[in-house]
């Protein structure tokens, strides 16, 4: 018999138990395994997803209606209806079009269609009347109108789903529409059950005088399952020590954790912690300060975690939850997931429909009086909305709008009570992505809103968010950001982007220009056609500034992102645009240099000391990390990681 061990039943606290237990059984590394798509549902994503597709993948109308020049529909109505002929070429889902729009001449297009060269918008077929072979449209449409562009949902290269995401149907759905037919997660931990015990038989067998049926066995399986475990059962073991010890044995052998009911006591016949002693490091913990629960047993054979449990089913399952649990979630990934009804503050007025019940779909972020509810605003065509919306809002159908400030009440769509430890709002960046990613593997539980520069300053100021993304232009100082910077911000100075003239490969309009020349070809040539930023963004400004006034064709065409004017040019529907390096590297297109845009951090003063905002600068500060943003094709600077 091997030398008896003196810590046994020498109580201590709660934490220190944990503590001591984690140090013999840590690191904990979880398997991985690949699942296909199909059988992905519940369980927890290994590695993040990046799409290697633009959702959606091409520009496509909202609606059945016509593509149309938007400007030759201004000044119409129905008095003054505007003519145009219908060219024979009708575009359904899955065609791409071969017919340019050309003055004076609109194609009837299908909801799901790709838009045609030529086309800036969408006419509905309801706005119009059809007279021989002509369209009579009386109403105006802007640019834009009835369009989703490519890649304003989801664009390549963007991080769609952060690894230790549970993947439910919302997931599954966003992974099939960027293609993926399996699925890296993180294998379900193999927990050894043995039940002990000569008085423990299992339910449906003959229950003798003196012995009580085993309560604790399915109660603890099924506790391993909803932690996200797999349970193994090894039997109901009788007080025989060599036996019990080869059932550990094999339980060992197998499983990824070992978790034994009853023998925890220091009586003769408790032999479930004496199986312990001759493995090493053994026996870690044998008694802790907690009621019910005193005499668990918490121990380790080299890395594999033992957890001896009171046979009392109450302690049985407050030590479960309170040691054991833990240690499956982390082998399986999972986290806490709860769902529930809470209020909130409306961030913005919503406009409805009088007539029809909305359910308004809703990101939350914590303010200072309070839940913020910010409106999930991507459209009924979006994958990510649903995917990504904390939850909704019914309005009712007698409701016309709710104002900004107004106090609402949300349906929680599957997430956790508690708050992130980080929230970022403001304009997304690929570099941020990487960023957030890296601060998640170290357990920071972050959440995004991506609303725009202004937008996320706005957030910070209000104090809603811990960080704000921003490259704002200032047309009169010719400066990023600082112009914009409100009191009672903080500016960390983040990262250089070079932004450009991007065009497709083999273009020799633009092949070994310089920005000036190249923009003077396409100034002058009526058939190069742009695609343009949004108002407002500080690429917009900068194109403003090189185009000194000039509205070259497709001007007027306004995407949102940097991913969405790649898309544009590389599916030939514009020809030249302006974006970031990194983005044309990713749609391999041709890259003329103009100017490097500042992207930085804003932060406010009261959460500039914050655990998780200093994490965050320091991850930036990171020369490994530096050189990673580097090869992704981003400045660092020496001021990068430095507070303004």
């Amino acid at each position: 018999m091997a030398k008896e061990q003196n810590q046994f039943l020498e109580v201590v606290d709660r934490d220190t138990a944990e503590r001591l237990w984690r140090s013999a059984i840590c690191p904990l590394e979880p398997r991985q395994e690949w699942v296909s798509i199909q059988d992905s549902l519940g369980r927890i994503l290994a590695e993040d997803i990046v799409s290697t597709v633009d959702v959606p993948g091409f520009d496509r109308s909202n609606v059945d209606g016509y593509s149309i020049i938007s400007e030759e529909s201004y000044h119409c109505s129905e008095e003054i209806p505007k003519i145009f002929v219908i060219n024979k070429e009708e575009i359904t889902p899955g065609i791409v079009p071969k017919t340019e729009i050309m003055p004076g001449t609109v194609s009837l297009i299908a909801t799901g269609g790709m838009i045609p060269r030529g086309a800036d918008a969408v006419v509905m077929i309801e706005h119009t009347k059809i007279i021989d072979n002509q369209v009579f449209l009386s109403r105006p449409v802007s640019p834009g109108s009835n369009i989703s562009y490519a890649g304003t949902d989801i664009a390549c290269g963007e991080l769609t789903l952060i690894s230790g995401t549970l993947l439910t149907a919302r997931e599954t759905g966003l992974l099939s529409a960027i293609g993926c037919s399996r699925v890296p997660v993180y294998s379900k931990p193999r927990v050894g059950v043995i039940s002990s015990g000569n008085e423990i038989v299992r339910p449906g067998d003959p229950l003798l005088p003196g012995q009580v049926y085993d309560a604790n066995f399915q109660m603890l399986s099924d506790s391993i399952r909803e932690n996200g475990g797999e349970p193994i059962d090894f039997g109901v073991i009788p007080d025989d020590y060599d036996q019990l010890k080869d059932s550990i044995q094999q339980a060992l052998a197998q499983t990824d954790l070992v978790l034994l009911s009853g023998g925890t006591s220091k009586g003769n016949g408790d032999l479930s912690y004496q199986s312990l002693k001759e493995m090493q490091p053994g026996i870690v913990v044998h008694g802790v300060a907690l009621k019910p629960g005193k005499p668990i047993c918490l121990g380790a054979s080299g890395k594999i975690p033992i957890a001896v449990l009171p046979g009392f089913p109450t302690s049985a399952i407050f030590t479960f939850h309170e040691f054991v649990a833990p240690v499956i979630r982390e082998l399986a990934g999972l986290k806490q997931k709860t769902s529930e009804t809470v209020q909130a503050i409306m961030s913005a007025r919503i406009n409805s429909e009088r007539g029809r019940t909305e359910y308004l779909l809703v990101g939350l972020m914590p303010g200072p009086q309070g839940l913020m509810a910010y409106p999930m605003g991507k459209g009924s065509g979006s994958v990510t909305t649903f995917s990504r919306a904390d939850g909704f809002i019914v309005i009712s159908r007698h409701q016309e709008y709710i104002e900004s400030n107004e106090t609402v009440e949300v349906v929680r769509i599957g997430r956790k009570t508690k708050q992130s430890d980080l929230v970022v709002i403001g304009s997304h960046c690929i570099g941020l992505d990487f960023l957030l990613s890296q601060l998640a593997r170290t357990g920071i539980s972050i959440k995004t809103l991506w609303v725009g520069s202004q937008g996320g300053l706005d957030a910070a100021t209000r104090g809603e968010c811990d960080i704000a993304g921003t490259h704002l232009l200032d047309p009169h100082t010719d400066q990023y950001n600082t112009p914009f910077l409100p009191s009672g911000l903080n500016l960390i100075k983040g990262y250089g982007r070079m932004q450009g003239i991007v065009f497709r490969c083999g273009d020799k309009r633009f092949q070994n220009q310089s920005p000036e020349s190249a923009i003077a070809i396409a100034v002058s040539q009526p058939e190069c056609r742009m695609v343009s930023r949004n108002r407002g963004s500080g690429t917009r400004v900068l194109i403003d500034q090189w185009l000194k006034g000039k509205k070259p064709p497709g001007y007027s065409v306004e995407v949102r992102s940097h991913h969405a004017v790649a898309a544009s040019v590389i599916q030939g529907r514009s020809d030249w645009g302006m974006t970031i390096e990194p983005v044309a590297r990713k749609y391999n297109l041709e890259f003329i240099p103009v100017r490097e845009e500042r992207y930085d951090f804003a932060i406010g003063k009261n959460r500039y000391d914050s655990n998780t905002v200093k994490s965050f600068i320091r991850l930036l500060k990171d020369l490994q990390v530096q050189h990673h943003l580097q090869e992704m094709g981003f400045a660092i600077h020496p001021e990068t990681g430095s507070c303004l």
